[in-house]
Formats: structure tokens, C-alpha cells, sequence
């Protein structure tokens, strides 16, 4: 990240753009203007770079932002609730679920989801599906 890109950000939403940063979560959101969607992963278990999570980024979490989740299998879904939970992520902000494109069947994350009544979005990656039409989705 640069540190211009706070500047952009700001003059952006000066010049009544509606802004949104999406961000792998590795970095502080800390210094993003307040009007600015920031659209937070935090990287799952299964993901094997849960290490890179910048976890003090729930500090600065706005009523309009959300924190997504890709999640891969039971671990992952397991792993992300309790993160939920912990944070109380669902009073923060909007949060998402998607599977891992080709890992986790969507009917199964979505049982799990209505299984524990979780008040999360669920997503599907439909970017995954136009540019990588070779590849079935599940």
C-alpha cells in the first residue's frame, strides 16, 4: 500500500464519489477516510496465509463496512464464527461467506449458515464463474 492512496481515497469521497476499498486485510484500514466502504478478508485457515491477518482492523471497522470470509471447508466455517463471535462482528458491521471456488459446495455452506441461524450474507464469487469458465463451480 501507498500512502498517497489515503489522499485518492479522501478526494475521492470530497469529490462526492462513493468509495470502496476492498483489501486482503494484511494491512492496517486504520488511516482510510471514514466515508470510504472498506470491504475486509481476513483469510482463513485453509488459506494457509491466516497469518497475514491484521486482526487490529476490527478496531477500526465502520456500520457501513463489511468483513468477508471465503471459506473452504468445516474448520474454516468454524474458524470464522468464533472470529465472529470474539468480535462481535455482527454489531460492527455487514459480514459475508463465500466458498473457496471448486472447495465447498454452496448448499453446504449454506446449510451450515441456516443450521446455526447466522445473521451473515452469504456470497457467491461470480467473478470465479465469468473468468474462469473452464472450471465448474459447485
Amino acid at each position: 500500500m501507498q500512502e498517497e492512496c489515503f489522499d485518492l481515497l479522501t478526494k475521492l469521497c470530497d469529490n462526492d464519489y462513493e468509495v470502496m476499498l476492498e483489501t486482503g486485510g494484511s494491512l492496517s484500514i486504520e488511516k482510510v477516510d471514514k466515508r470510504v466502504k472498506t470491504i475486509l478478508d481476513f483469510k482463513c485457515p485453509s488459506s494457509k496465509m491466516e497469518k497475514k491477518n491484521y486482526y487490529e482492523n476490527i478496531k477500526f471497522l465502520k456500520p457501513i463496512d463489511e468483513v468477508k470470509f471465503v471459506i473452504g471447508n468445516r474448520e474454516d466455517y468454524d474458524w470464522s464464527k468464533k472470529l465472529i463471535e470474539e468480535n462481535n462482528l455482527i454489531k460492527k458491521c455487514e459480514v459475508i461467506f463465500s466458498t473457496v471456488f471448486g472447495k465447498l459446495e454452496y448448499r453446504t455452506l449454506s446449510e451450515w449458515i441456516l443450521e446455526d441461524n447466522l445473521p451473515v450474507r452469504f456470497q457467491i464469487q461470480l467473478h470465479k464463474h465469468i473468468w474462469e469458465p473452464d472450471k465448474k463451480g459447485v
